[in-house]
């Protein structure tokens, strides 16, 4: 009875908030330690595994083996008192409490486990994560867009995207669709004129490859770089609503060719605007102007050239007609073949994108480009030949078509123009059969000296003929 008397006068009592305040930095070296752990990085945040009173009950085990319990009651009581203010310093950190190197790593190491499991969810699916990796993944896109990497042929491509999600809803969810970024030989190639690298079709070679081989399910074109015959297995079916079909004139040192003084400088990379130039001004230099739309304004700025000639329609779809000095009429500079208008083409047989494409499709701009691309493959056109076709809706709905064919110095220029019924196969006819009187009306001597010139491959000639 004397040695349970002596056991309730020594019995440890509660920590007072004095003890509280002290905090771990009050404890000896060997448990402050062990109240730190979870201030370590994530990896290492664990606690020990056996409970605090465990702990102290293998310290007091140990004691009894070495000394009298009755001689170190006092330490005992110590080692409790420190024993419980352990404890409660686990327990906050546990819960958040008042210090802030647990809370932190307790952060870090949530961080952690969300990072660990978008890691997982990256990779293929387990049995037991399948749900979860379905919401970390991207949605798989419904529509893949094939496009140069131009701010104009990006302009378009978005201008695309925006009309898709407008018109089918399916496609306005996120990463419905994707733009994919298409690297072409004509963007590579700009110290020589397209007529000495290969033509129009350099622009567009790239794309059609991945387009059939499924890398893209729809390719955005400018209608003017694609060649007249496309590669099997693709179809065109769809042109956008066209822009204005003029060229700009930009200058800063006069507000038309006309205005700028004999042998002025003039960039333009186009045979066909060289052609229409020099016809009209035979003292100016044409040199050969190649790059982006940005580019060729910047050239022209640091006054590598007089003047030079743009795109209407490019300028506009890229917010730059506080550029343009004037805009030339159709009877200054006729319009280069499909000009203004953007062509989007799919793998034939390929359903699904031939439903999207159709409903983006302006019928009016459709049969107008038809027509010009009819003309153009009648004169097996390239960008070795200067020749212009522009067609359009006539005051009496119907259908008209002036085209052009010129030698590249301007020496020789030809015209004509037609009439026929608004629709498809009435362009066709009308474009083929304006290509065949402007061949008539050229004669042999011209059409013998571009077909001379015209080296290497042509995009625009008919597969299996011969230039």
């Amino acid at each position: 009875s004397s040695e349970r008397e002596e056991g309730k006068r020594h019995k440890p009592t509660e920590p007072t908030d004095a003890t509280r305040a002290t905090g771990p930095s009050s404890l000896p070296p060997q448990h402050r330690q062990e109240t730190h752990l979870a201030s370590g990085p994530p990896t290492s945040t664990t606690l020990p595994a056996a409970s605090p009173l465990a702990a102290g009950n293998c310290i007091l085990r140990r004691e009894r083996l070495t000394h009298s319990p009755r001689s170190h009651q006092n330490e005992r009581k110590g080692i409790r008192l420190r024993l419980a203010m352990q404890q409660q310093c686990m327990n906050k950190a546990r819960l958040g409490g008042s210090a802030q190197k647990p809370r932190v790593a307790s952060q870090q190491s949530r961080r952690g486990r969300s990072l660990a499991l978008k890691v997982r969810g990256s990779g293929s699916s387990s049995s037991s994560g399948g749900a979860q990796t379905a919401t970390t993944q991207a949605k798989t896109a419904l529509v893949k867009i094939g496009t140069r990497g131009s701010p104009l042929a990006l302009a378009q491509a978005y201008l695309t995207r925006d009309l898709l999600k407008k018109t089918h809803p399916e496609l306005a969810e996120p990463g419905a669709i994707e733009i994919k970024i298409i690297k072409t030989t004509g963007d590579k190639i700009l110290s020589q004129p397209l007529a000495d690298v290969g033509g129009k079709g350099l622009f567009t070679k790239e794309i059609d490859d991945a387009l059939l081989d499924g890398r893209v399910d729809i390719a955005v074109h400018s209608m003017k770089d694609v060649p007249t015959y496309l590669p099997a297995g693709t179809v065109l079916p769809c042109n956008l609503p066209r822009e204005d079909v003029r060229d700009a004139f930009i200058s800063p040192l006069g507000d038309s060719l006309a205005a700028l003084p004999e042998g002025s400088v003039i960039g333009s990379a186009s045979l066909r605007r060289r052609a229409q130039i020099l016809a009209k001004h035979p003292t100016f230099d044409v040199v050969n102007f190649r790059g982006n739309v940005q580019s060729r304004l910047r050239k022209l700025e640091e006054g590598d050239v007089a003047a030079t000639l743009l795109a209407y329609a490019g300028l506009r779809r890229l917010d730059l007609e506080d550029k343009i000095t004037s805009v030339l009429s159709l009877e200054e500079m006729l319009p280069a073949v499909a000009q203004g208008a953007i062509g989007i083409a799919c793998r034939e047989g390929d359903d699904a994108m031939g439903a999207y494409l159709d409903s983006l499709n302006h019928p009016e701009t459709y049969t107008a480009v038809l027509c010009e691309r009819a003309f153009l493959a009648a004169l097996d056109g390239s960008c070795r030949t200067p020749i212009a076709g522009h067609a359009r809706r006539g005051e009496d709905g119907g259908l008209v078509f002036d085209g052009l064919i010129a030698h590249p110095d301007g020496l020789e220029v030809y015209k004509i123009q037609n009439h026929a019924a608004f629709s498809n196969e009435d362009a066709v006819r009308l474009g083929e059969e304006a290509g065949q009187q402007l061949k008539d009306k050229a004669g042999p001597k011209l059409m013998d000296f571009l077909n001379e010139n015209l080296e290497g491959f042509n995009p625009n000639q008919a597969p299996g003929a011969s230039a």
